[in-house]
């Protein structure tokens, strides 16, 4: 994890599909040159009363995915905290909340980061510049990364195969 300061601003993303609540299963196909994260959107059946529950695991078929792809990853993170302990996260405060897509402004993670590489013998620190630190917030997991930006597109099928097709296409 990172420390923040007085600078990190939490900025809600409204251009990504939501996910699913109970299980989103999320997985990550990741390399030196790519970044891709899937998951189960928010499905709810009409004329769901509450009383049953569907159990979903990452091979699961035929359900509505999203696989996003990060482009020019530089860092990502995948894993504590989860929903019960979000609390704990060092943005929790700010508006950083489980079940969401979000981006840090003015993040501390980026600064620290550019700080790391300034002893690199040919630093630039502005081939820092147009980096943005992403969080997507799910049920048992959070993922973070630094990235250039993301796109997103909607699949059926299990977030294993909408990976698989991602991996196909690398």
């Amino acid at each position: 994890m990172y420390a923040v300061d007085q600078l990190d601003a939490v900025v809600k993303l409204t251009n990504v599909p939501q996910s699913s609540i109970g299980a989103p299963c999320p997985m990550l196909l990741a390399g030196e040159h790519y970044l891709h994260l899937a998951y189960y959107l928010q499905n709810t059946p009409s004329g769901w009363d509450g009383s049953t529950v569907r159990v979903l695991e990452d091979s699961s078929g035929n359900e509505p995915c999203a696989l996003v792809e990060f482009k020019q990853a530089y860092a990502h993170m995948f894993g504590p905290p989860n929903d019960e302990a979000f609390e704990g996260h060092p943005l929790a405060s700010r508006g950083l909340n489980p079940y969401g897509a979000f981006e840090i402004s003015r993040c501390s993670w980026l600064r620290f980061l550019e700080r790391i590489n300034s002893v690199h013998p040919y630093h630039k620190a502005e081939r820092f510049a147009g980096y943005k630190h992403f969080v997507f917030s799910f049920h048992d997991t959070t993922f973070e990364c630094i990235a250039r930006g993301f796109d997103v597109s909607l699949h059926r099928g299990s977030v294993a195969s909408v990976l698989r097709l991602a991996r196909s296409e690398v």
